[in-house]
């Protein structure tokens, strides 16, 4: 039988994967929402929120859709099989898709903070557009972003509707905190859920109180539009 170490220890990696997935897009996206003005801005606004707001089972639902034979990334449709469906690449899509709105929105709080008049001194100094984002732009929303990764973590730690529709709750192949617990609490284990529960309680205060300390300094070093 699995541990409860081994639980947790997986769930974290899994929970870090989907982090390292949607943080270049996601970056991205809330760059774009924060400092551009296109069409369809509100559309791929909308579009990045909609996980935060729909019922996890629903966007399970939809992602098993979208990997079955014949979905969008189904093995009928590309030609191969991806091999998602019941196994941990599924946990870290589900994981992935239901923190990248909170990833996003926070994000883009952080980038909405920098002055744009800074950017604008780098580019009367010659500074190209590029540059301009990685000396400037990147430097003075780092503490949010830092943030936002956080928050996205703990989304995808606390993860289960989506996770458990399209990954299943397989012990040792697939079962997260989450289900862990949800397991764990059906089966009458008070003792294994109670110690689970408190991981997950431990870890989200962390986050949390990280989070709290990283927009306490902003405020403090004066990191925002004047």
């Amino acid at each position: 039988m699995e541990t409860i170490y081994e639980t947790v220890v997986r769930t974290i990696g899994w929970a870090s994967f989907s982090i390292g997935l949607i943080c270049v897009p996601g970056v991205a996206i809330a760059y774009l929402l924060s400092r551009k003005e296109f069409a369809g801005k509100h559309v791929l606004s909308a579009l990045t929120t909609l996980p935060l707001v729909l019922p996890p089972t629903a966007v399970g639902y939809l992602l098993l859709k979208v990997f079955a034979d014949y979905g969008l990334l189904g093995p009928d449709t590309l030609g191969f099989d991806l091999r998602v469906l019941l196994t941990w690449k599924a946990v870290v899509v589900a994981c992935s898709v239901m923190a990248f709105p909170i990833f996003v929105r926070t994000a883009k709080l952080a980038f909405d903070e920098v002055d744009p008049r800074l950017e604008d001194m780098g580019r009367t100094l010659g500074m190209s557009g590029w540059r301009v984002f990685y000396s400037v732009t990147l430097p003075l929303a780092a503490r949010g972003l830092v943030a936002a990764m956080l928050l996205g973590f703990a989304r995808s730690m606390g993860e289960f509707g989506a996770t458990v529709i399209i990954a299943g709750n397989i012990p040792g192949k697939t079962q997260t905190l989450a289900s862990a617990i949800f397991t764990a609490q059906q089966r009458g284990d008070d003792a294994s859920a109670t110690t689970l529960l408190w991981v997950a309680l431990l870890v989200g205060f962390g986050i949390v109180y990280a989070t709290e300390r990283l927009s306490l300094r902003r405020v403090n070093t004066g990191g925002g539009r004047a």
